[in-house]
């Protein structure tokens, strides 16, 4: 039933007036306490540029193998540019079709006992990474050429139903494809078809909706299962590829947040413990590790509390107890990130074996602020740790580094790509270190030029680890929609005297080829 109509004309346009009065002023100010730009994009625009987007590779096989496929681009390209009205081939697809994924139309797809209708669809997709690099921090030398391929196949089943595999054929272990110049062996072939990930993920509710049609029971509970990635605290607790199965509780809303999310975890496999330190991982054939992750989102903060044990898989692995916990939040224009992290060594002189440090007792803060200048759109930042102890993280894959190695910055961040290290150590025991940064886009807000720069140092609290002091600096550029031209290096000094008596210095220069498909 309709409400009854204003009185008179005059009444209608002045609530009108004053309704489009207050909800302009409220929607200013909120876009003031959200910093939201005043620019606005006209409707008319908005998807004009979906035929020039970066195509999935699935999308090109189907295009190169079926001719009607590429008159069709040319006729709607031909109809966007005159405006007439010429019709179109019907699209022909080899991988499903999909409108998230793919332009066509949408196939009915098939309803399974359970009640959810399946629209199967295949999406390949990956980053090939190569680069020219020389590294020396005066105690290792390497100059090479370094390749690594990561590569995806996505087969979506629904929306939120789908099966991931991944492999990474030209790494294994930390040792990458290469070509050494200073090295008699020259060329290093890690080729290998290991499998990175493989898993199925999904929510219950949605997988079986015929057990609460109404959606009254609360039944989505989101898994997954198999070979997955893991990423907790930042990488700082976790953060490797394991064999796993997960249960996730998501849309709480316990002790007052706006959202939680409660995730149950248990992984058998593929478990890489010992930190990295010396450039050394240690996979636990037999370790089991329980986790329990909870995050929760209020009105200026979000908070995480990790829990996690690993069950040694050896007499000479140990046990070990992981706890962290988490604050994001903005304060004004200033972006902040606290992280406390710690580690129990259960198993006492059990967890150190052949000079290689499974688990240890130890405690790492970590902190990261981040400020958008007023003037322009570059970005200054500053991070910052201390560790007490030797603090280990309870999964870590080779190529990540020591426990701060996965923060993005330029002193402490792992490249990921070969032998080249780090200007700084990101090993963080017994240690205190810091980094403050700047980003500077060439041309503005969707600028493909930009220049960071960093200066930092790391001191050793006990004397077992180097101290130093470096500056780094970094040269990107997006060449197109795929690929983006790196170049980057850092100069460093440090201070061996408790060690190797002395000071020595270290550069490093490297220029890399990212092109993602």
């Amino acid at each position: 039933m309709r409400p009854p109509l204003p009185s008179s004309r005059q009444q209608l346009c002045c609530l009108v007036t004053v309704g489009s009065m207050v909800l302009g002023t409220a929607v200013a100010d909120a876009a003031s306490d959200l910093l939201l730009s005043d620019e606005a994009t006209p409707w008319e625009e908005i998807g004009e540029d979906f035929l020039k987007r970066p195509a999935p590779v699935t999308e090109v096989i189907e295009d190169l193998v079926f001719e009607s496929n590429r008159e069709r681009k040319e006729i709607i390209e031909e109809r966007n540019r005159t405006g007439e009205d010429l019709e179109a081939p019907e699209r022909k697809t080899l991988f499903g079709k999909n409108p998230f994924l793919a332009p066509g139309s949408i196939i009915p797809g098939f309803e399974m006992p359970g009640g959810a209708v399946w629209q199967p669809s295949v999406i390949i997709y990956g980053t090939f990474r190569t680069a020219l690099q020389s590294y020396d921090n005066g105690l290792r030398n390497v100059s090479e050429w370094a390749n690594r391929l990561d590569l995806f196949t996505n087969i979506y089943l629904t929306p939120t139903e789908r099966i991931l595999f991944s492999i990474r054929p030209l790494d294994t272990g930390g040792n990458f494809t290469s070509y050494r110049f200073n090295n008699p062996d020259g060329y290093n072939s890690h080729l290998n078809g290991r499998i990175r990930s493989l898993y199925f993920e999904g929510d219950f509710g949605e997988l079986f909706p015929n057990l609460d049609p109404n959606d009254t029971k609360s039944l989505d509970y989101g898994f997954a299962v198999g070979r997955m990635p893991l990423n907790f605290q930042d990488g700082i607790m976790i953060n490797d590829s394991v064999d796993a199965i997960g249960i996730t509780r998501a849309s709480m809303f316990q002790f007052g947040a706006s959202a939680s999310r409660l995730t149950g975890l248990v992984s058998w496999g593929q478990i890489n413990r010992g930190n990295n330190l010396g450039g050394v991982s240690f996979e636990d054939n037999g370790a089991t590790l329980f986790g329990l992750f909870y995050a929760a989102d209020y009105s200026k903060s979000t908070y995480e509390v990790d829990l996690a044990y690993v069950d040694g898989g050896s007499s000479i692995a140990g046990d070990g107890l992981y706890f962290g916990v988490g604050q994001t939040r903005r304060f004004g224009k200033i972006n902040s990130t606290l992280r406390a992290n710690f580690s129990w060594a259960l198993d006492g002189d059990n967890a150190n074996a052949g000079g290689i440090q499974f688990v240890d007792d130890g405690t790492l803060l970590f902190s990261q602020l981040s400020r958008t200048m007023d003037y322009n759109y570059d970005i200054a930042y500053v991070n910052t740790f201390v560790g007490f102890g030797n603090y280990t993280s309870a999964a870590r894959d080779p190529s990540t580094g020591g426990p701060v190695g996965g923060i993005n910055g330029l002193l402490f961040g792992a490249v990921g790509l070969g032998e080249y290290g780090t200007a700084l150590s990101n090993q963080t025991n017994e240690a205190v270190g810091m980094a403050i940064g700047y980003q500077h886009f060439l041309d503005g807000q969707f600028s493909k030029r930009q220049i960071s720069g960093e200066i930092g140092g790391r001191i050793s609290l006990d004397g077992n680890s180097r101290s130093g002091a470096g500056v780094s600096a970094r040269y990107q550029h997006g060449l197109d929609q795929h690929s983006i031209i790196r170049v980057e290096g850092f100069f460093g000094v440090y201070d061996d005297s408790n060690i190797r008596r002395g000071v020595q210095t270290g550069a490093g220069l490297r220029c890399e080829w990212m092109y993602q498909f």
